[in-house]
């Protein structure tokens, strides 16, 4: 049976037999299957939708010709890049519409594995929201990463079979599954009838094929309308994405203007504290996605609609009889922030803000607590890597605006070139492997940065100016982090100028939205007193040992470029 059927009670109340408990007048609500918006009164009991048109109710809430649409449901996303815990998170997102995630805790599952995971769903089950947990495929995403744990295929099938895993997330190394992996195969396998993520950057053509025939069916990494394009008419699901670092959702729109909405949805993928309370969440999206011409309503069906059915949220996405009363209320389209939003019919949020009691506390378990383990701190001279002998190395390339790196030949000696130190030490297994190399388009010309969150396996990424004192920096940047038990630091002349503190498994603060915000906003600021003009430069650094994501990157093991998918040398 694909959607439940409602109470008894709601079940009479649906023939007029009983009085609904709410009944909302005075709106017009969204019909997906005709595209039109139909006036009339929305009848809710026991959570779910009964009827439409006006019947008795125990309560009545007079919209005064509000829109009503069915909560937002974010396609692909990772709690961890929130840096909040379940509860903050969903009371960052439920205020702007969203009633509904499907989120990927593979940043969690690579510090604590399949602990992190039990301890997100453990949390999430009891939130007033529905949180779709996928089983993460790729812990650790490469060989070329040392994360906290690796999954096996049984793994992942434990994670659907006894958390209740909506699908198999996304499924990162496309070489081992272009190239029939069994490891690979089998993990497929286990999502049976459920969803397959994907994550194909740059893929088209023969490639594209062979990962699509590999049983994979969505992705949120196109670098190009034309490679967006051709993934959906392949078939493939296309996730328009709007985060801190890849906001690439206006560049790959066209093929939603040009040719519907069809196997298309909106997600977050990564998003900072700071955008989340600027912008908002998925209403975001649909609001840019607006401006750059798609009609409303199929923007707020990409916004719900479309990612419910893709994820095999039966009760979600419209306000049909029948469907969970997911309400979202806008007293206008202007912005897309609603005014009110209900969750199985209960009022949990207005103009802006959860209400007062409707989120409960959950504690994340101690365990994930104390996840910094490193076999010693490294010293300057171990943080220190010594130019080529004719200075021509292998340079990360980074900009503003993508994850996607270059892979650069610079001359290291050479002042004019914007070059700094980069290193990535492993902070699991204690082993004291340490990555070092160069990266260029930071900007930075004194001082270090250092971040415990590091995509995906989480080890310490740490950069630093390219002259002498940048070493001595980055130690005292790493010791820092450790210290904290995870975190994001600013370092200069030895000393620590700002810093935010992440102590649940080095990737989520304890606080609130509106404080960890602050503190990013501190420590960006701070960081660009170095020179850093990179707009999201602890995001990006982020990116930087992700190592199935085009060209060079790099991690404990050394610079890995992805092309080739092996390790190179810095020197050229």
């Amino acid at each position: 049976m694909a959607r439940p059927p409602v109470s008894l009670r709601a079940l009479a109340a649906a023939r007029g037999d009983e009085p609904a408990d709410l009944l909302i007048r005075g709106g017009k609500v969204l019909a997906p299957a005709t595209k039109e918006w139909v006036e009339t009164s929305l009848a809710i009991c026991d959570g779910a939708v009964v009827g439409w048109g006006d019947r008795e109710a125990k309560e009545t809430l007079d919209v005064d010709g509000a829109a009503l649409a069915a909560g937002f449901v974010d396609a692909h996303m990772h709690l961890e890049s929130s840096k909040l815990w379940v509860g903050e998170y969903v009371k960052a997102v439920l205020p702007n519409g969203t009633t509904a995630v499907a989120a990927d805790p593979h940043e969690i599952a690579n510090v604590a594995g399949l602990e992190g995971i039990r301890a997100v769903v453990d949390a999430a089950e009891q939130m007033p929201f529905t949180f779709g947990v996928a089983a993460s495929s790729c812990v650790p995403a490469s060989p070329f990463e040392s994360a906290g744990a690796a999954f096996t295929p049984a793994d992942v099938k434990r994670i659907i079979d006894e958390m209740g895993a909506i699908g198999v997330a996304e499924v990162m190394n496309f070489p081992a599954v272009i190239n029939g992996d069994p490891m690979f195969r089998d993990i497929i396998k286990t999502a049976g009838w459920r969803r397959v993520d994907g994550h194909a950057p740059g893929l088209t053509g023969r490639a594209l094929d062979a990962y699509l025939a590999a049983g994979v069916e969505s992705c949120h990494e196109s670098f190009a309308p034309d490679e967006a394009h051709e993934k959906r008419q392949k078939g493939m699901w296309l996730f328009l994405r709007q985060g801190s670092v890849c906001q690439d959702l206006v560049e790959l729109l066209p093929t939603v203007l040009h040719h519907g909405p069809l196997c298309s949805a909106f997600c977050s993928d990564d998003r900072e504290p700071d955008l989340l309370r600027d912008e908002g969440h998925i209403n975001h999206c649909i609001r840019l996605a607006v401006g750059a011409g798609l009609n409303e309503i199929d923007a707020l069906l990409v916004g719900s609609y479309f990612p419910a059915i893709y994820h095999n949220f039966f009760h979600l996405g419209q306000l049909g009889p029948g469907y969970q009363a997911d309400v979202a209320v806008f007293d206008t389209l202007a912005d897309f922030r609603p005014s009110m939003v209900l969750q199985k019919g209960r009022v949990v949020a207005r103009d802006g803000a959860v209400l007062q009691g409707v989120v409960p506390n959950v504690a994340p378990p101690k365990s994930l607590y104390g996840r910094i383990r490193l076999h010693h701190l490294p010293t300057a001279a171990e943080m220190t890597i010594a130019p080529p002998p004719n200075g021509k190395a292998r340079v990360i390339g980074v900009k503003s605006g993508t994850v996607r790196t270059t892979s650069l030949i610079l001359d290291v000696n050479d002042a004019g070139n914007d070059i700094a130190r980069i290193g990535v030490v492993e902070r699991h297994k204690a082993t004291g492997r340490i990555g070092l190399g160069y990266v260029s388009g930071y900007g930075i010309r004194r001082g270090a940065i250092a971040s415990t969150v590091a995509h995906d396996a989480h080890n310490i990424m740490v950069v630093g100016a390219r002259d002498a004192s940048g070493p001595a920096d980055m130690t005292a940047a790493v010791a820092r982090v450790s210290e904290m038990g995870g975190g994001q630091v600013v370092v200069v002349d030895g000393k620590v100028i700002a810093e935010v503190a992440l102590p649940i498994a080095g990737l989520i603060s304890e606080k609130s939205l509106g404080e960890v915000a602050a503190e990013i906003d501190h420590v960006v600021e701070v960081a660009r007193t170095l020179g850093i003009t990179l707009d999201a430069p602890f995001m990006s650094l982020s990116f930087l040992g992700l190592s199935v994501i085009p060209d060079l990157r790099i991690t404990d093991h050394g610079l890995v470029d992805v092309n080739a998918f092996d390790v190179v040398p810095v020197a050229l």
